[in-house]
C-alpha cells in the first residue's frame, strides 16, 4: 500500500436548512461543506459566503488601542521623530508598509528598521535598537514595534529609561515574565476574552489604521486600497482565516488582481502569475519569495519591493526576491540532504516522538524551512539548529496537531537560553552542549502530553464525489468558500474505483500526470511529487481537491492528488 496517511472521512448526512434562495442557489456539496465548517442558517452562510468589510467590529474593543491611537496622534501634533520597528518575515514587512502607509497619511515622516537575521537576531534586541536608532539620525521620540516587542520587557524598559517611547503592535504569546512596559501594547493574546487572536501583525495595524480614521478622518486616504497587504501577510504568517481575517483576506485578493500595490504587481509579473490571485498563489508563490530576502539577510529588499511606487524598480526588485528565492532553495536543499542522512543514523521513527537536529553549517535563515519539510515527511514535532562558531544555536520548529510548541518550550526551559512564538512554529535559543538534552526533554514533554493515536498522520476527507460531479458549475459556488487556509482549509474529496485511462506521465521535479476513468467519465489529474510513491496497482480509491484551471483561453476543473491507495468496497 502507497499511504502513510490513516483516511478519515468527514460525516456529511446532515444538510442545514439555508434557506429557500440559498438553497436553490448552493449545490448539495457545497452545502455540506458549509455545516461542516460549523455554517448554519441563511444569516451566517451569506456572511460567509459574501464578507462585507462593513461587517468589521470596533477596533477601539481591542485593549489599549485608545492608548496607541492617543500617543500616535501627540506625536503627529507635536512634529516627533518616530521609528518603526519591524521583523523580516513576510508579516513583518507588510506590517512597515502598512503602517508607514498610515502614519505619513497623518504627516509623520516615520523611518523604518527591520533587523537582518544573522546580525540582530529576531525582535528587539540591543543590537537591533542601536541600529534603529542610528538609522533615525538620532533617538526618536517614538519607536513603534510591528510583529515583534511583546516578550521584551527588558528591551522596552531600557529605551523608556532613555526618554524613548514605545507601543508594540503585535500577534505573538507573551512571556512569562508578563506585559513589557509600553504605552500601549495592543496584541489580542494579552487579553483575557478577546476574539480577535487570530489577526496577525499587519491585521492589528489594519485595526489601529482604522482605528485613527475613526477618530480623525482623511478625506484622501482610502485604507481598503492597501487591504492586499494585509492579506498576503494573513495568508503567509498561517495564521486562522477566520472571521475578520477571512475577509480582509478576500477582499485583499480581490485588489491584488485589480492590480493593486505596486511592488506586489510586479512580485506577480515575474513570477508568471497568470490566473486571478488566490490565497493559494500567495502561500507558494509570493510569500516565499518576500520571506526569502529576510532569510538570505536581505529584508531591506522586500521591504522596499512593498513600499515603492516606481513600476521600473519594482521589476528590478521582484527579480531580486527571485534571485534570493533560488539561492534560498539551493541551501534549503543542502540542509535537507544533511538532516535525512543524520536521521537515517540516529532516528527511529517507530520510538522516537521528536526530531531536533543542528549542524554548524546551516543557515539560519533556511532552518525553518526544512524543519517544516521533516515535520510533514515524519509526522514529529521538529526543531532545526543551525550553530555559529561559539557553539550557540538558533533554531525553527514546526509541530503536529495536539503538539503546542510554547508549552515545550516552557516545559524545557531549563535546557534552553531562550524561545517563543506560536503553538505550531516556534524559535529557541540553545547551547550546543544542551541540544541532546533538549532533545530527551521534548521527546518526555510529548510522551506525556500526546497518546498514540494523534501521533498518527491523518487525511481528513471531507466528501465523497463522483468525478461526474466535477463540473464548472460545481467550482462557481465552490470558489465562494474561499480563500483556504488555516482554519478553513481546501476541501479534500475522494472517489473509489477510480481506473487508470493511460500509463502515468513523469513531468519534471518528479510530478505525475494521470489519465484517470470512473465509469465512463475520464478526466486528468497531477499528482505532485507523485513520482517518488510506488504506486498500489489499479482500481485506485484517490483522495485530492480541486481548483480552477485556465490555459490559453480554456477553463477547467484541475484536480491535485493527495493521496492514493489500493479500492475498497467502503
Amino acid at each position: 500500500m502507497s499511504t502513510k496517511f490513516s483516511w478519515e472521512l468527514n460525516p456529511t448526512d446532515t444538510v442545514a436548512d439555508f434557506g429557500a434562495e440559498l438553497n436553490e442557489q448552493l449545490p448539495l456539496l457545497v452545502r455540506k461543506l458549509l455545516v461542516q465548517r460549523g455554517i448554519r442558517g441563511p444569516q451566517r452562510a451569506e456572511r460567509f459566503l459574501r464578507p462585507r468589510l462593513a461587517d468589521l467590529g470596533d477596533p477601539f474593543e481591542m485593549r489599549e488601542m485608545d492608548a496607541a491611537v492617543e500617543r500616535i496622534f501627540r506625536a503627529a501634533d507635536h512634529g516627533e521623530r518616530v521609528c518603526i520597528y519591524g521583523d523580516y518575515d513576510v508579516d513583518g514587512v507588510s506590517s512597515v508598509t502598512l503602517l508607514h502607509t498610515v502614519l505619513t497619511a497623518y504627516g509623520l515622516e516615520p523611518t523604518c528598521f527591520i533587523p537582518v537575521r544573522t546580525k540582530e537576531g529576531y525582535g528587539l534586541s540591543e543590537d537591533g535598537i542601536r541600529h534603529a536608532v542610528a538609522s533615525c539620525g538620532g533617538a526618536p521620540d517614538l519607536i513603534i514595534t510591528v510583529d515583534c516587542g511583546t516578550s521584551s520587557v527588558d528591551e522596552v524598559a531600557y529605551l523608556n529609561s532613555i526618554g524613548i517611547d514605545v507601543i508594540v503592535l503585535d500577534h505573538h504569546e507573551s512571556s512569562t515574565r508578563g506585559r513589557p512596559p509600553a504605552v500601549a501594547v495592543v496584541n489580542a493574546k494579552l487579553e483575557d476574552d478577546s476574539p480577535l487572536t487570530y489577526l496577525c501583525s499587519a491585521g492589528v495595524v489594519f485595526k489601529l489604521a482604522h482605528a485613527m480614521l475613526k477618530r480623525r478622518r482623511l478625506t484622501d486616504f482610502d485604507l481598503r486600497q492597501y487591504l492586499d497587504i494585509v492579506a498576503i501577510a494573513t495568508v503567509a504568517d498561517i495564521v486562522p482565516l477566520v472571521n475578520e481575517n477571512r475577509l480582509l483576506t478576500r477582499h485583499g485578493l480581490r485588489i491584488m488582481a485589480k492590480g493593486g500595490n505596486t511592488g506586489l504587481k510586479a512580485l506577480n509579473e515575474v513570477t508568471g502569475m497568470r490566473s486571478t490571485p488566490s490565497a493559494s498563489h500567495v502561500s507558494f508563490r509570493i510569500g516565499p519569495r518576500l520571506n526569502a530576502a529576510g532569510r538570505m539577510d536581505s529584508p531591506t529588499d522586500a521591504l522596499e519591493l512593498l513600499m515603492t511606487h516606481d513600476a521600473e524598480r519594482a521589476i528590478q526588485l521582484a527579480h531580486c526576491l527571485e534571485a534570493h528565492n533560488r539561492a534560498r532553495q539551493q541551501e534549503e536543499e543542502k540542509i535537507r540532504a544533511e538532516a535525512t542522512q543524520m536521521l537515517e543514523r540516529n532516528f527511529s521513527p517507530a520510538t522516537d516522538r521528536v526530531i531536533v537536529l543542528g549542524s554548524r553549517t546551516w543557515h539560519p535563515g533556511v532552518v525553518g524551512i526544512v524543519a517544516s519539510l521533516l515535520m510533514r515527511r515524519y509526522h514529529k514535532p521538529t526543531f532545526i539548529i543551525s550553530l555559529d562558531e561559539n557553539g550557540l544555536g538558533k533554531g525553527s520548529g514546526r509541530s503536529i496537531p495536539g503538539v503546542s510548541l510554547v508549552q515545550a518550550i516552557h516545559a524545557c526551559a531549563d535546557t534552553l537560553v531562550s524561545g517563543g512564538g506560536h503553538d505550531m512554529a516556534a524559535g529557541l535559543v540553545i547551547r550546543e552542549e544542551m541540544i541532546d538534552e533538549f532533545r530527551r526533554a521534548f521527546d518526555t514533554y510529548v510522551q506525556q502530553h500526546t497518546n498514540e493515536e494523534q501521533l498518527k498522520p491523518k487525511l481528513h476527507i471531507d466528501a465523497e464525489v463522483q468525478l461526474s460531479e466535477l463540473t464548472l458549475e460545481l467550482l462557481d459556488s465552490y470558489e465562494l468558500l474561499e480563500p483556504f487556509g488555516n482554519s478553513n482549509p481546501q476541501p479534500v474529496f475522494m472517489s473509489r474505483n477510480v481506473m487508470l485511462s493511460d500509463a502515468p506521465r513523469h513531468l519534471q521535479g518528479n510530478h505525475l500526470k494521470l489519465s484517470l476513468r470512473q465509469g465512463t467519465h475520464e478526466c486528468d489529474a497531477m499528482f505532485f511529487n507523485g513520482g517518488t510513491v510506488h504506486l498500489p496497482d489499479p482500481p485506485w480509491d484517490i483522495a485530492f481537491t480541486i481548483d480552477r484551471n485556465v490555459w490559453r483561453g480554456r477553463t477547467s476543473v484541475s484536480m491535485s492528488i493527495q493521496d492514493i491507495r489500493p479500492a475498497r468496497l467502503s
